[in-house]
């Protein structure tokens, strides 16, 4: 195959007018048009550009044409088919993007163009990298190792919240532990969750938190955001106030599907920050069931511990009465009689007095006192408690738990208040 003379030999080449046509080196458009090509292909491997994306254009077949711009110029450029595909978001007009590419020519008209190869947002491309950078290298230090995840309190004293004391966060995880455990005091540690200067106050309320020890979990949280609103939980000097801090902290960032370095390093993880408060707060209903059945247990088996004991007392007792018949050795039974039944009665005393202790304890912040009074919970089908008639529809079954047992109840009709 014949291959054109190099670029510089072109250049040396003596071209002048003057010379007949036939001593001339004239090329054709597409010759000229092909040596271009191949002398940026040679002299311009890939490279990164970034610029704002402008007439985005994606025909039938399926290749992404547009423009890169900014202030002052532009480039035409196409992204194939093949390449497409793979994009994590759909670009639009005026977006600015990061691109990598290959400086080429499209013969056919003469134009400059990119073809790319690459296609990510500016910022969260950046961020990204970033973020898998600080990652790599955190987990590489151990920071993330389950060795040195904190077990979290089985029913916390008090719970300290790290979050802002504005935002929906902080109201989602204060309503879900007054509803499942009302019992459990919070305690709030207001900061600043987003901009530049959230991650030094998310560090400072974590060391206050560890320096007052008066909460035994931490619940560190925000609603959800972009990967910048949540870079003040990527941030490394967090990361590492989490790793030192002598408290067990849930980390309960964002939605379900954002995660940040923080849910790395914290000892556990929850989607959202009300899972964390479900995660950290005991089911008040459950518990006095559960205390329910253990009062019923443990009255049944001491019952019949002292059957038992009485039967076989009544067959001693049938046994000494023939063998030994003398007063004083039947006093003497009575009196180990007596001190048998002590043993018996004097721990069964002091265990309901504590069991009645607890029961006390839990009925003062038990729902179930207020259904005493004539009140009644409503739960829809699936076990929602029904406080707003717009949750409702005329036919819905709905149970009706009152101060014993539950009904069953269909709405007939809806009346607003």
């Amino acid at each position: 195959m014949s291959m054109s003379p190099p670029y510089s030999e072109m250049l040396s080449q003596d071209n002048d007018a003057s010379l007949p046509a036939s001593g001339r080196n004239v090329f054709t458009v597409s010759a000229l048009n092909q040596q271009l090509r191949l002398l940026l292909d040679q002299h311009f491997p890939t490279l990164w550009v970034e610029g704002e994306l402008s007439n985005v254009v994606r025909p039938n077949s399926q290749h992404l044409y547009f423009t890169l711009k900014d202030k002052n110029a532009q480039i035409r450029c196409v992204m194939f088919r093949h390449r497409n595909q793979y994009l994590r978001f759909e670009p639009e007009n005026g977006q600015q993007i990061v691109l990598r590419a290959n400086l080429s020519v499209y013969e056919a008209r003469g134009d400059v163009q990119l073809i790319a190869e690459h296609m990510e947002p500016a910022g969260d491309g950046a961020l990204q990298r970033a973020f898998e950078a600080l990652k790599h290298r955190l987990a590489k230090e151990g920071l993330f190792d389950i060795e040195r995840k904190q077990p979290l309190p089985r029913w916390p004293r008090q719970i300290g919240v790290i979050t802002s004391a504005t935002g929906a966060a902080v109201r989602d995880i204060v309503t879900v532990l007054k509803r499942r455990c009302p019992a459990i005091p919070v305690l709030i540690y207001p900061t600043s969750v987003q901009g530049e200067q959230a991650a030094p106050e998310i560090v400072k309320a974590l060391e206050r938190a560890n320096q007052q020890a008066s909460c035994d979990v931490l619940i560190l949280a925000r609603g959800g955001g972009s990967l910048e609103d949540l870079w003040p939980f990527n941030e490394e000097i967090v990361a590492r106030a989490i790793a030192a801090s002598h408290i067990p902290i849930v980390s309960g960032v964002g939605h379900e599907v954002d995660v940040t370095i923080a849910d790395f390093v914290a000892d556990q993880r929850a989607p959202t920050p009300s899972a964390a408060a479900e995660l950290l707060s005991p089911d008040t209903y459950a518990c006095l069931q559960q205390l329910d059945d253990m009062n019923r247990r443990l009255t049944r088996i001491m019952h019949q511990l002292i059957s038992e004991r009485r039967h076989a007392l009544i067959h001693l007792q049938r046994q000494l009465k023939h063998l030994l018949p003398l007063p004083q050795w039947r006093h003497q039974l009575e009196l180990l009689t007596a001190k048998l039944y002590r043993s018996i009665q004097e721990p069964l005393a002091a265990q309901r007095m504590q069991l009645a202790k607890l029961a006390s304890t839990l009925q003062a912040v038990s729902p179930l006192a207020t259904l005493s009074r004539g009140y009644a919970v409503l739960t829809s089908p699936k076990n929602h408690v029904v406080t707003d008639t717009q949750a409702c529809k005329v036919g819905e079954q709905l149970t009706a738990q009152l101060h014993r047992g539950r009904l069953r109840c269909e709405i007939k009709e809806i009346v607003e208040a």
